[in-house]
Parts: structure tokens; C-alpha cells; sequence
């Protein structure tokens, strides 16, 4: 290969690497030596693999970093133990990384893609994606806007400048209400690792929002489905368990696909509909959703009605050659809960005269 023929006139720690996967890889898993590579290209490091150069990058963004105050499903909660959006992408994370490893397929771009999936996500979780959806005349999804992020908006406008493998997991790893296992070609990665973090994604929010929708009392242990609690599990950690355990049993009778027999595929679908309509939409959640949403939306008509206030105080990363409703979805989408909460208060609300 050619790849081989480049480290033979130049050994690298990286080239060691990239022989020992081809030795210990499964054939159809995806070979960082065989990578479709990057849209700007650029020197390969002699130390470290593509996927696992991705995956340093997105942990050293600002845009990682920020999702530690972004809600996952309740707003701003009072307790230490709820989920924020990243601990939700480490979740994500080491479940995929279970997966691909039992599978024997990419760990290093299986993490990649599961620690970017969600770079683009708003504030007040699904509540700011709908409100952006609503306001900006293109419509807005978190999917989109991580690769946004990814390509165009973090080191300044420079990009991350990620490999074509990690780009398509991220962009396609969205599922909504949709199929858990979807056979639509627009939803399906190129990768097995992509689609692995598909499945890993859902199994870690179906898991955590439904602990934490417990831990706060919105639901009861008692109220889950009793056939989702007879094939998944009663707790926490069996419920995980077992989807994890099954994709990989199932997936391994069959190498090179990845399944979940009818069972636990029937019981996880029903769990997250169960979500659905017992937490996401429920009176509790929507109640403080509706407030974050009317937060959002006066944020976003301040700006458009005071665009230059937005280029030159609040937003160092305004590109001139974005329009203004692109530039205040970037702001926007990239802003934490508690720093939406604070910029509404210095928009809005009145504060005490400083008389001497």
C-alpha cells in the first residue's frame, strides 16, 4: 500500500502504529492509514494517527470545554449528579468505545466522533435548538452546526481541519425520533465506527435522562414500562448492559454489520418513547423549556435590531462573510446556559445606579 511504501523511506511512531492496526483490526474496520483524509491538507504527525489527532483536537477545543455548562435535560438543576451535555458526550464515548473494541474496529475514531458529536448544541438543550430552528431563516440542527464548528468557527475561523471519516460520523449521528436503526443512506455513516456512536449515543440518553428524570421526581422507577423493565433491566447499569452486551453478541454472529436483535431493539424503542412522552415533553420540563425559549428569542431580536453591537462587543468570532442571522446562530448556539442567563440579565433587566 502506499501508505506502507511512506513509512519505509521514514519510520514514525505513527507508522508502528498504523502496521499494529492492520495486524490486530478487524478487516472492516476503519484503518487510519486508509483515511479519505482532511478538506485542507496538511503534514501528518509523526506520532500520532489521523483519528487520534481528530480526537486531541476536539478535546482542546473551546467548543468541548463549553459544553460542561450546557444543559442535557434540566435546566440548570440544583444538584451535583444531573448530566450536562458533557457528561452526556463522555457517556457516548466510553459506550462506543466498549462496542468497537468487542467488534474489533476503530477505537481511536469511534471516540472521535462520539466527543464531537455534540459541539454545535445550544443552550437549554433541545429547547435552544428549536428556538433557532424557528428564528433563523435556514431552520437550525445541532448536527449542522457541529460540523459548522468543526470546519469553519473554532481557532478563530480556521477550523479544526478534521479527517472526512470523523466529519461524516458527526453529521450523521442524529437521529431525533427517527429509527434506531435507520436504513436511510442519509442517516447512515460510511464507518461501522460512525454508526456505532448512532447506537451509543441513544443508549446513554435513554439510560442517564431516565436516572435523572428519576433523581428529580418527574417520574417514578414504577411508572417505566413493565416490558422494557423485563428484557432491559431494572437498574441503570443492567438497562446498559444489556444493549451494549446485545449489540455486540448480535453483531459478532455477523461480522461487519452491526445489529440488535428484535427484542432489545423493540424494548429500547419503546423506552425512548416512553421518554418522549413522560419527560421531554411532560408540563415539568416544557414549562422551564418555554422560559429558556422566550430568553433566547429576545436575545436574538436584541442583535438583529443592534447588529453592530453584536460584531464589536459581544462576539470576537463575527464573520464578515456570514450574514448577520448566520453570525448570531453561531453566537448563539455556542453560548452556555449560564452565560445566556447572565447576557439577558445585562440586556434587559435594570441595575442599581452607582451614585457617589
Amino acid at each position: 500500500m502506499n501508505a506502507e511504501k511512506n513509512c519505509s523511506k521514514m519510520s514514525s511512531v505513527r507508522c508502528e502504529l498504523e502496521h499494529r492496526e492492520r495486524s490486530f483490526l478487524a478487516p472492516f474496520a476503519a484503518f487510519s492509514d486508509n483515511s479519505q483524509g482532511r478538506v485542507k491538507k496538511e503534514s501528518k504527525c509523526n506520532y500520532r494517527m489521523v483519528f487520534q489527532h481528530d480526537r486531541d483536537r476536539i478535546i482542546h477545543s473551546k467548543a468541548f470545554r463549553r459544553l460542561k455548562y450546557k444543559t442535557q435535560v434540566f435546566l440548570a438543576p440544583s444538584g451535583d449528579h444531573y448530566r450536562t451535555r458533557l457528561t452526556h458526550t463522555l457517556e457516548v464515548a466510553q459506550i462506543a468505545r466498549t462496542i468497537a473494541k468487542s467488534l474489533f474496529l476503530n477505537e481511536d475514531l469511534t471516540e472521535a466522533i462520539a466527543l464531537g458529536h455534540d459541539l454545535g448544541h445550544t443552550p437549554f438543550g433541545h429547547a435552544g435548538e428549536a428556538v433557532l430552528n424557528r428564528l433563523h431563516p435556514d431552520g437550525f440542527s445541532h448536527f449542522k452546526q457541529s460540523l459548522r464548528v468543526i470546519d469553519i468557527l473554532e481557532k478563530d475561523g480556521a477550523g479544526l481541519n478534521l479527517s472526512f471519516e470523523v466529519r461524516d460520523g458527526i453529521i450523521k449521528h442524529s437521529k431525533g425520533k427517527g429509527e434506531i436503526l435507520s436504513p436511510a443512506l442519509e442517516h447512515t455513516a460510511v464507518t461501522l465506527e460512525g454508526r456505532i456512536v448512532r447506537l451509543a449515543d441513544i443508549i446513554a440518553y435513554v439510560n442517564h435522562d431516565l436516572d435523572d428524570a428519576i433523581r428529580a421526581q418527574t417520574i417514578a422507577t414504577d411508572d417505566i414500562p413493565t416490558m422494557c423493565k423485563k428484557v432491559l433491566g431494572n437498574t441503570h447499569t443492567k438497562r446498559i448492559n444489556t444493549m451494549v452486551t446485545d449489540i455486540i453478541d448480535v453483531s459478532r454472529k455477523e461480522p461487519g454489520t452491526l445489529k440488535i436483535s428484535p427484542k432489545v431493539l423493540e424494548a429500547m424503542t419503546d423506552l425512548r418513547s416512553f421518554l418522549f412522552s413522560h419527560v421531554y415533553e411532560s408540563s415539568v420540563v416544557r414549562r422551564d423549556f418555554s422560559k429558556a425559549s422566550r430568553l433566547l428569542e429576545e436575545i436574538y431580536n436584541y442583535f438583529i435590531k443592534h447588529p453592530e453591537s453584536l460584531k464589536t462587543k459581544y462576539y470576537p468570532t463575527y464573520l464578515d462573510n456570514s450574514t448577520l442571522e448566520d453570525n448570531l446562530r453561531d453566537f448563539i448556539a455556542s453560548m452556555t446556559d449560564r452565560y445566556a442567563f447572565s447576557l439577558y440579565e445585562k440586556l434587559f433587566l435594570p441595575h442599581p445606579w452607582n451614585i457617589k
